[in-house]
């Protein structure tokens, strides 16, 4: 450790020979170190006499031993207090803030820049809370509404796909293997699998399994789970039904049920009893409560 602190003394103070500078720069930690470099030009040591300070000392404490000088210590003591600042100054400059919605539950909140967010059920969003202004960028697991503050260039990161807009307003759904991008003000740029496509006002991309597919724009202008629906576009029932668990904070098996059968339409968010009831006369199911939280979908044995 101190043979490291020695080298990293010298790199910061201006100090190192080309072969060192070389070698210390193929090294792991060089990057990071250089990261906490930049952040730090803004701090300055205090100017220093040696010779003069030397000369103080020498008149004052000629009964005492006087160390000599050398090699610029002071320079490498001053830079490891500017290390320690920049690391600091670091850290909070790349700060993450995360905010979730759990089952059965959304979440509303302002960025920095004052544009809205709006969580879906099960889903979080993070971003760079003291960076924001050099970082204007999110990443999001699951679904949200953006309505974006004007600005710079605002970008929203998803496992499947990357969202890129300026002042505007669109949705994002990024669950499992499908990726859903709809514009309901302004233009929206959606990039997905190497493609980039462009939408504005009333369109959506869909996108499945890394493919995309047709979908029916609402010409809304907000989307539908916020509204207290939930629009669903050809998906399978095993989809259908994870959302319903995650709107109304349950659990549903589904036993002896193998349907390919796809499904288009709209199911509320505040009615458990409705919703059922469509899922169970689209796919021919039998409900049964056998909790609260748990329901059990079977098929119905009139249409066996």
């Amino acid at each position: 450790m101190m043979k490291e602190n020695y080298y990293l003394a010298k790199w910061l103070a201006g100090e190192m020979t080309e072969s060192e500078l070389d070698a210390f720069e193929k090294t792991p930690e060089y990057h990071t170190y250089k990261k906490i470099k930049d952040y730090s030009g803004e701090f300055k040591a205090p100017e220093f006499d040696i010779d003069a300070t030397y000369q103080k000392v020498l008149q004052s404490k000629k009964s005492r031993p006087v160390f000599s000088l050398q090699n610029h210590w002071i320079w490498k003591v001053a830079a490891m207090i500017i290390l320690f600042i920049g690391i600091g100054f670091l850290y909070s400059n790349l700060d993450s803030k995360t905010q979730i919605a759990e089952a059965g539950t959304r979440n509303s909140f302002l960025l920095p820049d004052n544009s809205q967010v709006v969580l879906n059920a099960v889903s979080e969003l993070t971003y760079k809370k003291n960076n924001w202004k050099n970082s204007r960028e999110c990443s999001l697991r699951g679904e949200a509404f953006f309505k974006v503050a004007e600005g710079k260039t605002f970008d929203v990161n998803t496992p499947l796909g990357k969202v890129t807009v300026i002042g505007t307003q669109f949705n994002v759904k990024s669950r499992k293997n499908r990726f859903e991008v709809e514009c309901f003000e302004g233009k929206v740029k959606v990039q997905f699998n190497g493609k980039k496509t462009f939408i504005t006002k009333g369109q959506i991309v869909v996108v499945q399994d890394g493919k995309e597919i047709d979908a029916l724009s609402s010409n809304q202008s907000q989307p539908s789970w916020m509204k207290n629906e939930m629009k669903f576009n050809s998906e399978h029932l095993v989809d259908v039904i994870a959302e319903i668990e995650r709107q109304y904070n349950i659990t549903i098996v589904l036993k002896n049920i193998t349907s390919e059968q796809k499904f288009s339409g709209t199911l509320p968010t505040n009615d458990i009893e409705v919703a059922l009831k469509i899922i169970s006369t689209t796919y021919h199911l039998k409900p049964m409560k056998t909790d609260k939280k748990l329901i059990l979908l079977s098929n119905d044995p009139k249409n066996q």
